[in-house]
C-alpha cells in the first residue's frame, strides 16, 4: 500500500497530534507499506520554531523509514483566533504543491489528512482526486466547534455560519471519515456523515514503554520533591485546557505539607498560569521532558490531573489521558457526565464539573485519604489502558482498513465501526 499523508503537526514535536501522526507513519512503514508525508516546521506546543529547523524553508528526507517534506508557515507567538487561521491558511498553501506533485508522481492508493488543521484538508481532496486515490480524514479535534467554545472566535453572525458551512462541505467531500472516541464520530454522524464512512480511529498509550513504577521516580531528587504526594499536570498549557483550576486547588490545599503540585508542560498560556501562582510554594512549573524520560515522570504522579474546559469535552478528548491510565495512576478531570472525556475517565479516578475548583481539590484529598479507593481506581486506570488504548491492536486495526479502503468502498453498515474493525 502507497499512503500519503498532509499533517500539520509531525515529529519531532513530543506531545499532542503529532506523537499520532508520526507513531502512525513510522507504524505503517514498518509494516512494509510506502508512506510519504507532507508536514509543517515543528513548533508545538511553545509556538516556536524548534531548534534545527527553519520556518522559511522546504525540506525533504528520510525520518524513520518515511519519506517527509517540510514545508515552511507562519508561527505566531501569541497564537489568537485571528492568527491562528492565518497559521493554518500559510500551511495550506506552502503544502498545495507539494501534495499535487506527490500525488501525480507517485499516485498513492490512499491520500489521509488530519484536523487540525482542518483549513488544508482541501489539499488533500484535491490530490486524491488527481490521482485516482481513496481520501481520508481523520479529525482529532472538531476545531471549529473547539475554537467558539472557548472564545477563539465568536459563535454568531456571517463568520461562525461560514465556519460551519466550510466544515461541513470539507467533511462530507471524503470516502472515509474517522476520529478518536464514540462520542465525537457520532458527531460526525450529526453532520451528515453516513455511518458506513465513520471509522473510530483511537489515539494510543506505549503500554509496553509505560508501566506503573514501583520505584521512586528520579524527578524527586532532580526537582526537590519531598512531600509524599505529587498531583501532576503534564501536556499543553493553553485555553482549552482550562488548566486554570489546578493553580487554584493548590492555592486551597496550600496548607497541606503532604502534596506537591507539578505543571509540566509549554504553551501560550504558560507564563500567565506562572504568574498566578507566584506567591504559592506548593505548585512547581517545569519543561516538557524528553520521550525516553516519559514513564520516569508519569510514575512521579501520585494523582494525575486532567482539567477540560466546559462544552469541549466532545470536541477533543486529551490524548495525554492515554498514558495517563497507563501509568496506573488515578485521575482526577473535569468533565460533564455522557460526555467522552467523562467516559472514559469513570471508574479509573474522580471525575468533577468544569469550573469547580471546591470539587476539584476535594477529589485529590480524598484519592490521597483513602488508600483502598486509590489502589481500586489505580488497578483500573491501567487495565483501561490494556483493554482500549494498546498501541499495536488500535494500528494493526488501522492497517487493515486503510488497505481495504485503497482497493474499494467498505462495505455498507448502520454502525459506526470501531478502530477500522
Amino acid at each position: 500500500m502507497k499512503l500519503l499523508i498532509l499533517g500539520l503537526n509531525y515529529a519531532p514535536e513530543r506531545v499532542g497530534i503529532a506523537v499520532y501522526t508520526a507513531g502512525m507513519a513510522e507504524a505503517l512503514a514498518a509494516a512494509g507499506h510506502e508512506v510519504q508525508v507532507v508536514a509543517g516546521r515543528p513548533y508545538y506546543p511553545g509556538w516556536k520554531i524548534l531548534e534545527g529547523h527553519n520556518a522559511f524553508t522546504y525540506s525533504r528526507g528520510k525520518e524513520n523509514g518515511v519519506d517527509v517534506t517540510r514545508v515552511p508557515h507562519y508561527i505566531p507567538q501569541n497564537p489568537s483566533g485571528t492568527r491562528r487561521l492565518l497559521h493554518h491558511a500559510i500551511f495550506a498553501i506552502t503544502s498545495f504543491f507539494p501534495m499535487l506533485w506527490r500525488a501525480a508522481a507517485w499516485s498513492p492508493d490512499v491520500v489521509m489528512t488530519i484536523a487540525p488543521s482542518l483549513i488544508a484538508a482541501p489539499i488533500a481532496r484535491l490530490a486524491a482526486g488527481l490521482c485516482g486515490a481513496r481520501s481520508w480524514l481523520h479529525i482529532q479535534d472538531f476545531e471549529v466547534e473547539a475554537a467558539f467554545a472557548t472564545g477563539l472566535l465568536a459563535d454568531g453572525g456571517r463568520p461562525a455560519r461560514a465556519a460551519r458551512w466550510f466544515e461541513r462541505q470539507v467533511i462530507q467531500s471524503f470516502d472515509t471519515v474517522s476520529s478518536i472516541s464514540p462520542q465525537m464520530c457520532r458527531k460526525l454522524i450529526e453532520k451528515g456523515i453516513e455511518p458506513d464512512r465513520v471509522v473510530e480511529f483511537r489515539n494510543w498509550a506505549d503500554i509496553d514503554a509505560i508501566r506503573p513504577m514501583e520505584r521512586s521516580s528520579s524527578f524527586r531528587a532532580e526537582w526537590n520533591v519531598e512531600t509524599p504526594h505529587v498531583a501532576l499536570y503534564s501536556g499543553n498549557i493553553a485555553n482549552k485546557q482550562g488548566i486554570e483550576i489546578v493553580v487554584e486547588a493548590a492555592r486551597r490545599l496550600k496548607d497541606r505539607r503532604d502534596l506537591t503540585f507539578i505543571v509540566c508542560g509549554e504553551g501560550p498560556n504558560k507564563a500567565n498560569l506562572e504568574a498566578q501562582a507566584g506567591d504559592l510554594d506548593n505548585i512547581q512549573f517545569h519543561n516538557l521532558q524528553p520521550k525516553e524520560r516519559l514513564n520516569d515522570l508519569l510514575g512521579l504522579a501520585t494523582i494525575h490531573l486532567l482539567p477540560q474546559m466546559a462544552g469541549a469535552a466532545d470536541l477533543v478528548l486529551p490524548s495525554k489521558l492515554t498514558n495517563m491510565l497507563a501509568s496506573g495512576r488515578p485521575v482526577v478531570a473535569t468533565a460533564e457526565k455522557g460526555t467522552g472525556l467523562y467516559d472514559e475517565v469513570e471508574g479509573c479516578g474522580i471525575m468533577t464539573k468544569p469550573g469547580d475548583v471546591e470539587a476539584f481539590a476535594a477529589g485529590i484529598t480524598m484519592l490521597i485519604a483513602a488508600p483502598p479507593t486509590y489502589q481500586s481506581l489505580a488497578a483500573s486506570a491501567r487495565a483501561r489502558a490494556e483493554a482500549r488504548w494498546g498501541a499495536r491492536e488500535i494500528l494493526s486495526r488501522l492497517e487493515a482498513r486503510l488497505f481495504t479502503s485503497s482497493f474499494a468502498r467498505p462495505a455498507r453498515s448502520q454502525n459506526i465501526v470501531r478502530d477500522g474493525s
